[in-house]
């Protein structure tokens, strides 16, 4: 199986017991999820490695996602929240408050709106959203995105921007800051982070997170905006969105395999 630039070696991934990964243009590919990344998720739940999302996408798809999939927790809207489920019922963390972010929600929407003009617009998913904002930008050429994104920042908004999304908010909370607390609840520390931990993405919004964790991958989607990270992922794979995902998966399949004292 082929990367781009070097691979994993067995040894690098045999102690994975956790895959945090993004899921537009990394799970899905154009839009949809092929059978074979889902299965592949399926297929790592089974052999005992525990599935996150972390998105910028809608409470409205983590919901769905973390009833559905075999996913351990869904983490939304760059890490505004993380849920779980319990068979049907879904429990809701916020990275603050949840009165709080809602009318800085509100509020923010309505600084946003008028600087979209008849240019950009809201992203179908924003009623389904909790805390950020969402601007749609496929399609739209960078430079005028990212024109964008810096007077969303002069006006105090974070902004985060992936393969699909202007997403912005009002809070001290990220990708990376979210799953930390999630992982460090559930009792790994700065060992098990580095060890134990790996991460998967394909755009500018996953920065933080190719910061965190050392043991990443970017499908290969990601090398046009390779430049645009200070810390680029560690892997790439060969193919693109999906079906990356499908490589990355199963070298972490494989290496779960391989005996533990293997020479």
């Amino acid at each position: 199986m082929s990367f781009i630039g070097p691979a994993p070696r067995p040894e690098d991934l045999r102690d994975v017991r956790y895959l945090l990964t993004d899921i537009d243009d990394t799970l899905t590919t154009e839009g949809r999820l092929l059978p074979q990344t889902y299965q592949a998720l399926w297929d790592l739940d089974a052999a005992g490695i525990r599935v996150v999302t972390v998105t910028g996408g809608s409470a409205g798809w983590c919901e769905h996602i973390v009833r559905a999939w075999p996913v351990a927790a869904a983490i939304g809207e760059s890490g505004a929240f993380v849920m779980t489920a319990d068979h049907n019922r879904v429990a809701v963390e916020y990275w603050e408050n949840e009165a709080v972010q809602v009318e800085r929600q509100r509020q923010h929407l309505e600084t946003i709106v008028p600087l979209l003009g008849d240019r950009f617009r809201l992203a179908h998913d924003q009623h389904y959203r909790l805390a950020d904002v969402a601007i749609d930008i496929v399609g739209y050429p960078r430079p005028e995105v990212d024109a964008l994104a810096e007077q969303i920042r002069a006006l105090g908004g974070t902004v985060a921007i992936s393969s699909v999304h202007i997403n912005t908010w009002i809070g001290d909370y990220n990708k990376r800051t979210m799953s930390e607390r999630l992982l460090r609840r559930w009792g790994l520390g700065d060992m098990e982070l580095a060890q134990q931990v790996s991460f998967a993405g394909d755009s500018r919004n996953d920065a933080p997170m190719f910061t965190f964790l050392s043991k990443t991958f970017g499908v290969a989607n990601i090398l046009p905006v390779l430049d645009d990270l200070p810390t680029k992922p560690r892997w790439i794979t060969a193919e693109v969105a999906g079906k990356g995902f499908v490589e990355l998966a199963d070298q972490l399949l494989s290496a779960k395999r391989l005996p533990r004292f293997s020479a």
